[in-house]
């Protein structure tokens, strides 16, 4: 049985950090595509940053490009997600989200889906809340 959680979540200022952590049971988040999406209130779930294959490739959304970081610890079976410079439209749910099947191209094009997001596994989300 496979098993994301989400931890790291919480409330900051503008222009303060956080870093949330994706753990992994069951399944091997360095093995294939891994995604973080977030969820506003009265807004669509988006996808924005992704990471193939432990770093093969790498994906940021404009919105949080040069600010948020994807880094996996493989001995740990976790990806952090470093987000810096946090400002008040960031504050939503944030969900990881893995796949087995996805190559690489998919995988970079899955993140971006709008509407029915096409990732197998996901974790059940922590709050990000920045207040300016």
């Amino acid at each position: 049985q496979v098993q994301l959680v989400e931890s790291g979540g919480g409330s900051v200022q503008a222009g303060g950090s956080l870093r949330l952590s994706c753990a992994a049971s069951g399944y091997m988040l360095s093995s294939n595509c891994m995604g973080w999406f977030r969820q506003a209130p009265g807004k669509e779930r988006e996808g924005f940053a992704a990471i193939y294959r432990g770093g093969v490739s790498t994906y940021y959304a404009d919105s949080v490009k040069g600010r948020f970081t994807i880094s996996p610890d493989n001995a740990k079976n976790t990806v952090y997600l470093q987000m810096n410079s946090l400002q008040p439209e960031d504050t939503a749910m944030y969900y990881c989200a893995a796949d087995p099947y996805f190559e690489a191209g998919g995988c970079m094009t899955a993140i971006q889906a709008l509407g029915v997001i096409p990732f197998t596994y996901w974790g059940q989300g922590t709050q990000v809340t920045v207040s300016s």
